[in-house]
């Protein structure tokens, strides 16, 4: 029996290669992407969807959702992706079109359809959190709810604090940790060091010369480049794929834990920090006194803090081989 997915992505470079994972597994269907403002804008994002399913073969639909953040103007990550998201290859358009409705009643629909439903999400949470607003009873049929998203107590990619995802929507983001859902963070610092691609990794994926290995290495050059130029690190971090190997096979998270969690939407300073209770002080929050932590002790989320690197990039390899 095959696996059902929805994927909720705001469709850049490594979001494509996250895709290209998901549609190629065989014991996963999966049963809709739908596209947020994010890293692109949503009209973009949907175009690079629909031109990465078509590459797989693939006939996942693909539906358009929030155009910007539930309180905030959007922003959009160029200098990493690139003007069309895509490394600026300047692909050509897809011969699809996006389906007709909304993807927030989309993601209703999928959810309420196929209890037990692994959702993954690549990008900013507000089509997510629309959803939990209109229609709570979702949660229930939530198997497991796979975040790319934040960062575990280390420095971000946006700010000293914050990962892009949580902080291009970090209202969007608290609404998802504290909704109840079956939250597995798995932060963007997973992606680094041991987990990224190094240039023999990425000679070893040249070598396989499939169309999908090529494009999964030409649309992150932008994304190479950038991280070479600003961090000094000739390697290629691919977060998103993270992620998608974890919702794939969970074992490749080596150790995890369950945390009560919160997400900054106030200061300026800190926006988008998620503020994880590692410790589980809450556990305690009786013994404190008055006046104690402030941290909103309401629902925890397992927190993914260590991978396996080699058993990533072995996933990562088959996909694209």
């Amino acid at each position: 029996m095959s696996r059902k997915f929805l994927i909720d992505t705001d469709t850049a470079s490594d979001d494509a290669v996250a895709l290209i994972m998901a549609l190629g597994a065989a014991d996963v269907e999966v049963v809709a992407i739908t596209v947020v403002c994010g890293n692109v804008p949503v009209e973009l994002g949907v175009r690079n969807a629909l031109y990465t399913v078509e590459l797989c073969g693939a006939t996942a639909p693909v539906f358009q959702g929030a155009e910007a953040p539930l309180l905030r103007a959007p922003y959009h990550s160029y200098a990493f992706h690139g003007l069309d998201g895509l490394g600026n290859m300047n692909y050509p358009p897809p011969t699809r079109t996006a389906e007709s409705g909304h993807a927030v009643d989309a993601l209703i629909e999928a959810i309420r359809s196929n209890p037990g439903l692994v959702l993954v999400t690549l990008g900013p949470l507000t089509n997510v959190a629309l959803a939990l607003e209109r229609a709570p009873d979702i949660v229930a049929n939530v198997d497991r709810c796979v975040v790319m998203g934040g960062v575990a107590c280390t420095v971000g990619n946006v700010t000293p604090v914050a990962e892009f995802n949580v902080w291009a929507d970090p209202d969007a983001a608290r609404a998802v940790f504290l909704s109840g859902l079956p939250v597995e963070m798995v932060g963007w610092e997973l992606s680094r060091f041991d987990s990224a691609l190094s240039k023999s990794d990425r000679d070893e994926i040249r070598a396989f010369d499939t169309p999908l290995a090529h494009f999964a290495l030409d649309c992150n050059r932008v994304t190479l480049e950038a991280h070479e130029r600003l961090a000094g690190d000739p390697s290629l971090d691919l977060p998103d794929p993270v992620a998608m190997a974890v919702a794939l096979e969970p074992e490749i998270c080596t150790r995890r834990a369950r945390h009560y969690v919160d997400v900054e939407t106030e200061s300026d300073l800190t926006r988008g920090m998620v503020v994880i209770d590692a410790l589980d002080t809450g556990d305690q929050l009786d013994d404190w006194p008055e006046g104690g932590p402030m941290l909103s002790h309401t629902q925890k989320i397992e927190i993914c803090w260590e991978l396996d690197a080699g058993a990533f990039k072995k996933l990562l390899r088959r996909s694209l081989a």
